[in-house]
């Protein structure tokens, strides 16, 4: 089995990827991994019973609420390198997904439709009407079922290397993700995904079961093209140019939210109120950490839309 095999299952996993209360959280105390060195200490952290899991969430900073999703067999604290950056003004509100983590797996299946419910719930469960989401490969299709389903939720959107069919994908990856399975555990030793796991998750012993519930999901085709469209709030769709993605699949999604149909005016008059950042040098596997993808996502997240126009800057340098 190849590294690049259990890198494609760490980042992409799921890319194919209630009536709540308020409940006291039960405290939960992070543990260091590879992947937490960088980790700002979380104001508040705890688990919440949610649609019969129990979902770790920590919330760092203050200011406007941001939802923040990891990405398939990581959890929040891969976003170590670039969280301390959006909690600056922001309240950031990372969740352990379903199965992964500090999210104990349980015998329910993995669904990207039951998690969009679930997130909605765990905003409302913390005291929150409507937060902005960020969602990064299988976080950015459970960020993508919570906004369709939940729109009232969610009041911008940001879809990190995440597509809406299963056709997005390079045909070769469609290959690898159909081996994920149980029997790679003992070959997924060595990684950081198996380490990280170890580290924190409440049933250590289910990792081969959560390799075999992704790989199950996986193997299912999708297409929610008919969904997009329902995406009424302000999207941001953020790629890296050498994504798993075909740069097609991403034209597409943004074409079919309204974007790119037309030139933007002279007076940005036709200027869409989506986004599209493709960033250079970035690959699936390591735009959810870099920096210009907080320098794009932040100011659209901010619902800032003026540009300096040529007058001013001309102005400016006489």
């Amino acid at each position: 089995m190849s590294r690049s095999i259990f890198f494609a299952i760490f980042a992409s996993a799921a890319a194919l990827f209630a009536a709540p209360g308020a409940t006291k959280a039960e405290e939960a105390k992070p543990a260091m991994t590879t992947e937490t060195k960088a980790m700002p200490k979380p104001a508040k952290s705890g688990l919440l019973p949610i649609n019969g899991l129990n979902y770790y969430y920590a919330v760092y900073g203050k200011g406007e609420p941001l939802l923040l999703l990891h990405g398939g067999l990581g959890t929040t604290d891969m976003f170590a390198p670039i969280l301390p950056k959006l909690a600056e003004n922001r309240t950031v509100i990372g969740v352990d997904l379903h199965g992964h983590g500090r999210t104990a797996l349980g015998d329910r299946p993995l669904s990207l439709e039951a998690m969009g419910d679930d997130m909605a719930a765990i905003v409302k469960a913390l005291g929150y009407e409507q937060v902005d989401v960020m969602g990064y490969s299988l976080g950015g299709g459970v960020a993508f079922r919570m906004a369709v389903q939940h729109p009232e939720a969610v009041r911008r959107l940001v879809l990190v290397s995440t597509g809406y069919a299963a056709d997005g994908f390079y045909p070769e990856m469609r290959g690898q993700q159909a081996q994920v399975g149980a029997a790679m555990a003992d070959m997924m030793k060595e990684t950081p995904m198996y380490k990280s796991y170890m580290a924190v998750a409440p049933h250590p012993q289910d990792f081969p079961k959560l390799l075999d519930q992704l790989g199950a999901y996986m193997r299912k085709d999708y297409d929610y093209s008919t969904d997009v469209p329902k995406l009424k709030m302000p999207v941001m769709l953020a790629f890296g140019d050498s994504d798993m993605y075909r740069p097609e699949h991403e034209i597409k999604f943004y074409q079919m939210l309204g974007g790119g149909l037309k030139d933007a005016g002279w007076m940005r008059e036709n200027l869409s109120q989506n986004r599209l950042a493709i960033l250079p040098n970035r690959t699936h596997y390591d735009v959810f950490f870099a920096p210009e993808l907080v320098a794009a996502a932040l100011p659209f997240l901010n619902g800032e839309t003026k540009v300096k126009t040529w007058d001013e800057i001309v102005s400016e340098t006489n």
